[in-house]
Parts: C-alpha cells; sequence; structure tokens
C-alpha cells in the first residue's frame, strides 16, 4: 500500500467520523464513538500498545501511559489503522513511529497514524506564507501545530520532512530540548511527559455486569475487572451495593 493510498484513507477516516482535513481530534471521544475498548496503563514492558480484533465488531488497544503524551496519541491513530483498514487483521503488539518498511502492516500503520493525526491540509494552513515561501519552519510554528493537534515532536518532524519544509539537519536539531523550547514560547510541556494514567473506555464496566450476571464469571473475577477499572471495593458490599 503506498503513501497515496495510505493518505486517502487516512483522509476518508477523518470525513467518516465527522472531521474535516483541517481540524484536531479529540481521540478519546472518537474511541468512544468507534466503540472501541480501550485500556491507558502505565506498562512496564518496552512497547506503545497493542491492538486486537475479534470478528467484526469487537475491537480493543491497549496504550503504554509510561510513553509521553504525544506519543500515546501517535500510538492510538497507529492502532486505528490495525482495527478499521487492515484487511483480516486479528493482533498485533506494537512499537510505533520507527516507520521500519521491513514490517509492512507497521509502517503502512505508522504512515496512516501521521497523516491522519497530523494532515497536510491542516499543517500548511498553520505555516506563514513567508515560512511555505521559503520552506522553512520556525520553532515557534513547529510548537504552534504540535500542539494544535496534540502530536509528538518526532511525528511532526516527520512529516514537515515529508513536505520539505525542514532538511534534516533542521529536523535533527528541533528534536532537541524540546521542553525548554516549549516553556521559553510560552507553551504547556504536558505533551513531551509522561502522564502514567490508568483509564479504561468503552464498555468495559457493562461487560464485566453482564458476564457476572449471565453466570460467565464468578463473582470474584467479577470484581478483580472493577479493580482493573480503578472501583474501590471497600466501598461496596459483597452484593456490589453501597455500605451503610
Amino acid at each position: 500500500m503506498n503513501q497515496l493510498v495510505l493518505e486517502k484513507y487516512a483522509a476518508e477516516f477523518r470525513t467518516k467520523n465527522g472531521y474535516s482535513n483541517k481540524e484536531s481530534i479529540h481521540l478519546k471521544s472518537l474511541l468512544r464513538k468507534l466503540g472501541v475498548l480501550a485500556v491507558f496503563r502505565p506498562l512496564e514492558m518496552d512497547i506503545s500498545g497493542m491492538a486486537i480484533k475479534v470478528g467484526d465488531n469487537n475491537r480493543f488497544m491497549l496504550i503504554n501511559t509510561a510513553r509521553t503524551l504525544g506519543h500515546q496519541h501517535f500510538t492510538i491513530c497507529h492502532e486505528l489503522y490495525h482495527l478499521f483498514i487492515q484487511q483480516n487483521f486479528e493482533s498485533q503488539i506494537c512499537h510505533v513511529g520507527l516507520f521500519n518498511k521491513r514490517d509492512k502492516e507497521e509502517f503502512n500503520a505508522d504512515i496512516f497514524a501521521a497523516k491522519f493525526l497530523i494532515p497536510e491540509e491542516g499543517i500548511l494552513a498553520m505555516v506563514p506564507d513567508i515560512e511555505l515561501a521559503k520552506s522553512k519552519v520556525s520553532l515557534s510554528t513547529i510548537l504552534t501545530i504540535e500542539q494544535y493537534f496534540s502530536c509528538s515532536r518526532r511525528a511532526l518532524l516527520n512529516r514537515l520532512f515529508e513536505l520539505k519544509l525542514v532538511d534534516k539537519a533542521e529536523a535533527e536539531a528541533y528534536k532537541e530540548n524540546i521542553r525548554a523550547g516549549a516553556m521559553k514560547h510560552g507553551m504547556p510541556t504536558k505533551l513531551y511527559e509522561k502522564d502514567e494514567l490508568s483509564e479504561v473506555i468503552g464498555d468495559y464496566g457493562n461487560l464485566a455486569r453482564r458476564l457476572y450476571e449471565k453466570e460467565n464469571i464468578s463473582e470474584s473475577h467479577y470484581f478483580s475487572l472493577l479493580e482493573d477499572l480503578g472501583v474501590d471495593l471497600s466501598e461496596l458490599g459483597s452484593n456490589g451495593r453501597e455500605e451503610d
């Protein structure tokens, strides 16, 4: 699958979900809309995340929150390729942003993620004409774009290099002192930091309850699943009701 095809799929996926090719995407809201069960938690394993698809309607992704927030956002888009674009997909453990051509589908997922998260039309709309004319983007513009699209610096620099708006030397220079540069321009630094939060998006809780009520899982297993959601079981009685 070449890059033009992937760009077409990324644009169509944006349109299908109500986004233009200039606006940023609230990714967690999109996951809810798509019905993807997504688990966010810090992992000791050196992976970005994983995706699993069972049948046509059951989609799951795991996002490692021990990576920076910008990396997490790119990972979500990478996993969306596996779950909604890739043919005959079942499961994949992912190290995203490597653009490794030796792994065809991982490379495709990285390209799709970049084009879906940071569309060309949106980039060009935010670059001042004088910088477009010189094919030289300033740090101030880079910060503005990555804050708007909530993307990692590495992902954005790959896009800008592809569009010939930075050369290789400039791209390497802009990878240095990212947080310090943002602070000097009065920009928030949350995007470049690890949040290590635990969160579940989707129908996990309701699914667990249905399995318990149908006696497909035991009460202890059900409570274990609730603990995974962060429910404080000390506030519940053994029958799942609040204590007096």
